[in-house]
């Protein structure tokens, strides 16, 4: 069966069907390891999206391509904020490492993990979220008029 699959695939490495995917559930924090997460919890993250991990790769300087019309086979839901997956080449032409800090993938899918809540665009969320959260408890303080009977 394997020899089958290998008359499809170029051997290069270095060619773009050969590079390694990266699905958005490889990372999630939200998923269980059934559910496809590669990464253990601590270094995965809340619901990555592919612009995330495409952002990171090519500040790596890797090269990478998203294909934003495909899902993972595993992912039940089909969301669409999920869809997606990062194609990287991870090996050379010659078979090295394209990078020598990542000779292997799971190596790669942690570093990932560990650079995406350090985007911008991670903490601006955060910051706004955390903002909305301050606006409702200093709501919430207030005093409440009381309603009272009405008087005749």
């Amino acid at each position: 069966m394997a020899a089958a699959a290998d008359m499809y695939l170029p051997s290069d490495p270095s060619d773009p069907k050969r590079w390694i995917c990266i699905y958005p559930s490889y990372l999630n924090s939200r998923r269980s390891i059934p559910e496809g997460r590669k990464i253990p919890k601590d270094k995965a993250v809340d619901n990555p999206t592919c612009a995330e991990i495409r952002d990171v790769c090519i500040s790596l300087g890797l090269n990478c391509d998203v294909e934003m019309n495909k899902h993972y086979c595993r992912d039940l839901s089909r969301d669409p904020t999920f869809a997606g997956r990062v194609r990287v080449q991870l090996r050379n032409a010659d078979g090295s490492p394209s990078s020598e800090q990542f000779p292997h993938r799971k190596a790669l899918y942690q570093y990932i993990g560990s650079m995406i809540p350090k985007l911008k665009s991670r903490i601006s969320k955060q910051g706004q979220a955390t903002a909305t959260v301050e606006d409702t408890l200093v709501a919430s303080q207030q005093p409440k008029k009381k309603k009272g009977k009405k008087r005749k």
